[in-house]
């Protein structure tokens, strides 16, 4: 019987030949990554070595990322301190992997790590952050752990008693009809399986509308799978990855494809055909509680943000600029938007989004999670209801009970901020061309 990715991945990992869902295994670990919470992951590595006295030394300080994203500028003395002790940290330990709050290498976690082509098809990549799962976009198993879990693997290299999961086989065709996106897909996919319905399984993405996406795109679907449940999304290999991991990581060395065998067994098999699919929207307060934009359209916002590990990349803001270009922001309308990493964001000056957005109306903020948490940035009133192209829209996210979150894509989003309400992005563009047309017959 062939094997899914994430079994040779697993198999690759520990050296054998073949191995079977429900294996328990202890595989090598290709990258280990924390944010602002390896603060904590630096106390429990310390606590392994108490009493043993071995000098506290991680096992392959090359094989660590350390990104600050979360709280970025620090926020409070707490924050400003635990990234004191992080900076600390990897000096001694000769950790190189590391981005610090800089306008020139900076940004959230899961952007910095593909854009710095740090994972490669079939590496083992595990992060203190449960949207690790983005970066199966680019055939990596790669999932989020606890901090303890990840002690453990700075001292030894390995993540210990891993159990071999099942897959779920998405298979995605046809073309994405005008403003619809990937985004849409992975609500209309949790929507359709609920957000318990891959609990402990990895999504292995295929098709032909897959094969035709970006690899920003394939982020986006693999970064919400764990929304779903998974324990990780995959996208197998392909000529799209290696373009992206030559043109726009700069890697040089050799990369190896590794792709599912024909004859893999699955434990589900789902066909999805995105040409009739439609802009979708995640209503508070779960992210399968998803509807068509027009089951909602005219509901009432205060915020609007654009950005996130989500969708802050350069397509993103590309197409929200677009339609946002020569309007206004409603008013009364907050609109944030964050760019995903200091990379972006220059380029997106460079192209003139960042000025689109000014010009609307927007607020640009520093590259880095910003609102998404609302911890930082961003925060809700009581009462207030926002639509974002962040992951998640738990009461109390964006860091009050008491408001409410809808989830959406860059074109939704940029489309509501000039309506003031949710709105359909195809709506608004038919009726710039309709005006545009008129405008031209006078």
């Amino acid at each position: 019987m062939g094997m899914t990715m994430v079994q040779k991945i697993l198999a690759r990992a520990t050296g054998q030949p073949h191995v079977a869902v429900g294996d328990v295994v202890e595989p090598r670990v290709d990258l280990a990554m924390s944010h602002e919470n390896g603060a904590l992951v630096i106390n429990q590595f310390v606590e392994i070595y108490k009493g043993t006295g071995k000098e506290a030394r991680v096992w392959d300080p090359s094989k660590i990322a350390i990104i600050f994203d979360h709280r970025v500028p620090a926020e409070s003395a707490k924050t400003a301190t635990n990234q004191k002790k992080i900076r600390d940290f990897r000096t001694l330990q000769g950790i190189t992997k590391f981005h610090d709050i800089r306008g020139d290498g900076g940004g959230i976690c899961h952007q910095i790590l593909p854009e710095n082509g740090y994972v490669r098809p079939g590496a083992v990549v595990v992060g203190t952050d449960s949207h690790t799962t983005s970066h199966g976009a680019l055939g990596a198993f790669s999932f989020g752990i606890g901090a303890t879990e990840m002690a453990s693997v700075w001292a030894l290299g390995k993540i210990l008693n891993v159990e071999v999961p099942g897959t779920i086989k998405v298979v995605v065709k046809g073309q994405f009809p005008p403003h619809v996106s990937p985004k849409d897909l992975i609500l209309h996919l949790i929507g359709k399986i609920s957000a318990e319905g891959a609990n402990f399984k990895v999504i292995e993405f295929h098709g032909d509308a897959i094969r035709a996406m970006s690899t920003s795109g394939r982020l986006v679907i693999c970064n919400m799978s764990v929304e779903a449940g998974a324990t990780s999304g995959i996208v197998p290999p392909d000529e799209e990855t290696l373009s992206y991991l030559r043109e726009e990581a700069g890697v040089r060395e050799n990369i190896e494809i590794i792709c599912p065998d024909p004859d893999a067994a699955y434990d589900q098999v789902l066909v999805l055909d995105v040409s009739t699919l439609e802009p979708q929207v995640a209503c508070p307060h779960t992210v399968d509680n998803v509807k068509p934009v027009g089951e909602v359209a005219g509901k009432r916002v205060q915020q609007i943000v654009i950005g996130s590990c989500t969708n802050g990349r350069l397509d993103d803001l590309e197409v929200a600029a677009g339609i946002l270009r020569g309007r206004k922001v409603a008013s009364g309308i907050r609109m944030l938007v964050f760019p995903a990493s200091s990379r972006i964001y220059l380029e997106a000056i460079r192209k003139g989004y960042i000025a689109d957005f000014v010009m609307a109306g927007a607020v640009v903020m520093n590259p880095g999670c910003g609102p998404c948490l609302g911890v930082h940035q961003g925060a809700l009133a009581d009462g207030d209801v926002a639509l974002a192209t962040t992951n998640r829209n738990f009461k109390g996210r964006m860091g009050n009970p008491n408001a409410e979150v809808y989830l959406c894509s860059p074109e939704t989003a940029a489309a509501s901020a000039i309506t003031g309400a949710i709105a359909d992005p195809r709506e608004l563009s038919a009726g710039k061309a309709a005006a545009g047309a008129a405008k031209g017959g006078k």
